[in-house]
């Protein structure tokens, strides 16, 4: 058994992180393994978190037009955030991160019509990691539907479930899609981490995913 890894689910609004988290959650419990999971951003429990959800419904001005105030309201949560994971990490198998850096680095580098070797990902990469010292995940998860899936599973979701509107980021198609792209970007140059980019095809890939985080030497 592997104590201490940091597993990452990142994907489109709609590509169905939560779900998938539920469902590996339970699959690595039922190997034995202690998980516990968080989500970013963590709306309800910090307030740089909250004054980007306020930004993103347009309750604070143009706040949400700067690229970078943005992606250090988004980086100030983890910050917050990282000595509560670094002590998950001592006493769990799987700490478990539904979004976390990478999202901050595809959604602003697709803001700015930039790939993932563009300024703003190192930029995000030198702030989160080497300033704000997050912990560094050990595997990134990229579920990858096909982005009309996920944008009717967004839109659904918005109409069926109280207080889920779409932000400004969410309703945005031309947006997700050029988030979608650098995701996949980042997903081949193995950023931060080793990769796995599950596409909804072919088998269900939890059993082969619990013999990696559970089993596997990493």
């Amino acid at each position: 058994m592997i104590v201490g890894r940091l597993v990452v689910i990142e994907g489109l609004d709609g590509a169905g992180k939560r779900t998938f988290a539920g469902r590996l959650t339970a699959a690595l419990r039922d190997a034995g393994a202690s998980v516990t999971a968080t989500a970013f951003p963590r709306y309800d429990q910090d307030v740089h978190a909250e004054l980007a959800r306020d930004a993103l419904y347009g309750r604070l001005g143009d706040l949400a037009s700067s690229v970078h105030a943005m992606a250090v309201l988004f980086a100030l949560d983890r910050r917050a955030a990282a000595p509560g994971l670094r002590e998950s990490l001592t006493s769990y198998d799987v700490v478990l991160v539904d979004r976390y850096v990478a999202s901050n680095a595809a959604y602003n580098a697709a803001r700015l019509g930039q790939q993932a070797d563009g300024e703003v990902v190192g930029w995000v990469r030198e702030l989160e990691i080497e300033r704000f010292g997050v912990p560094v995940p050990d595997h990134q998860l990229l579920l990858a539907p096909p982005r009309e899936v996920a944008a009717e599973r967004a839109r659904t979701r918005e109409a069926t479930e109280p207080g889920r509107e779409r932000d400004a980021y969410e309703s945005d198609g031309d947006l997700q899609a050029r988030t979608d792209a650098v995701y996949r970007q980042l997903a081949a140059a193995g950023w931060l981490s080793p990769w796995i980019v599950l596409d909804g095809t072919g088998p269900d890939p939890l059993l082969d995913l619990v013999e990696q985080l559970v089993v596997s030497p990493g």
